[in-house]
């Protein structure tokens, strides 16, 4: 497992570089974003962990950049920032998880884990999920409802796989946080219904038919109305 460690604190990229060593895995190391999006374009890497504020390119900026040019490499964001609304900036630009600091290592260990585990399990499945006029190809990544293209985030895609494979069912924000962030719900953050909103915007906005059903007290659900 290859990683690639992105922060311009010396002191914290020693100890994330050590600790990662310690657990076998092989570590390239930048102290700015402009040399890791060079790093990252020219090497694979089994996940990025990146800092938010540093020289060059701030971790915002570099996670977008990564994604536009087609790297799908899983990425963690670390920050002091702590707010929902930093999260959110972490999730639109692309990140797969969001890493508040000061942290514990064996925290920052289990999300690494979890995020290259993801990426090791990747397929070639030719699936496709359907449900109503809705279609999602999970090799291409292409969606279409009633035949239109519709264009999502990584994150808004995996919220949509997960209500696709979970028809019917009512899922709690608890549910929706841990299978699609892998994380805790903090009931103290409201991002959950931000990315339900984004989606709605996109898979049910133009059209009369509405798919994402909030059941108030409990969750959401994708069902026919």
């Amino acid at each position: 497992m290859k990683i690639l460690v992105v922060e311009d604190e010396l002191k914290t990229l020693q100890a994330i570089r050590q600790g990662l060593v310690e657990n076998f895995y092989e570590v390239d190391i930048a102290y700015d974003g402009l040399i890791a999006k060079q790093l990252a374009m020219r090497n694979s890497y089994n996940c990025i962990i990146t800092d938010i504020i540093m020289p060059g390119l701030n971790g915002w900026m570099l996670v977008q950049e990564l994604r536009q040019h087609g790297i799908q490499t899983p990425i963690l964001l670390l920050s002091a920032l702590g707010e929902s609304e930093d999260k959110i900036m972490g999730f639109d630009a692309g990140a797969d998880q969001y890493l508040v600091k000061p942290f514990q290592f064996a925290e920052l260990l289990a999300r690494v884990r979890s995020l290259t585990k993801r990426g090791t399990e990747t397929l070639i499945t030719n699936d496709i999920l359907k449900f109503a006029d809705l279609e999602v190809n999970l090799d291409t990544k292409r969606i279409s409802r009633a035949g239109n293209d519709i264009e999502l985030t990584a994150l808004e895609f995996r919220l949509l796989e997960y209500f696709l494979r979970n028809q019917g069912r009512v899922l709690s924000k608890n549910q929706i946080a841990e299978n699609v962030w892998d994380v805790n719900f903090d009931k103290g953050t409201n991002y959950i219904e931000v990315y339900i909103n984004y989606l709605r915007k996109k898979i049910d906005k133009n059209f009369d038919k509405k798919l994402i059903h909030t059941v108030f007290g409990m969750g959401y659900v994708l069902k026919e109305e």
